[in-house]
């Protein structure tokens, strides 16, 4: 039995995956303009999540979702920089959440990490 706050990141990240078929626009809207092909990697981005999501619940592939989130949090970085550059990009969120979004991604990285 694995603990329970790794059953509640595997959950989180399952969610924020199904969230990305949920409202594609939304996500596109944030892809800074040099990433190519914003639907489908909204889409590759979802199913990602979803598949680290049930990996890190299971033990013999937590070590591998946990690098693989890692590595995808630190990919997601410059979207979280382009909000903070981008005015339609920032959805009309204060600065101070904006900013705050940089360090709980490298808090998210951690916990992750725990289950390495």
């Amino acid at each position: 039995m694995l603990p329970w706050h790794q059953y509640l990141i595997g959950v989180l990240y399952v969610l924020a995956g199904m969230n990305h078929f949920r409202k594609p626009k939304l996500y596109e809207r944030i892809m800074p303009p040099y990433i190519p092909a914003h639907s489908s990697m909204v889409m590759l981005s979802g199913i990602a999540e979803m598949i680290l999501g049930f990996m890190i619940m299971n033990k013999s592939s937590q070590t591998a979702a946990a690098w693989g989130i890692i590595i995808m949090l630190i990919v997601f970085l410059p979207v979280h920089i382009y909000m903070l550059q981008n005015e339609k990009a920032a959805m009309k969120l204060p600065k101070w959440v904006l900013l705050l979004r940089i360090p709980i991604q490298f808090g998210l990285m951690y916990w992750a990490y725990l289950y390495i």
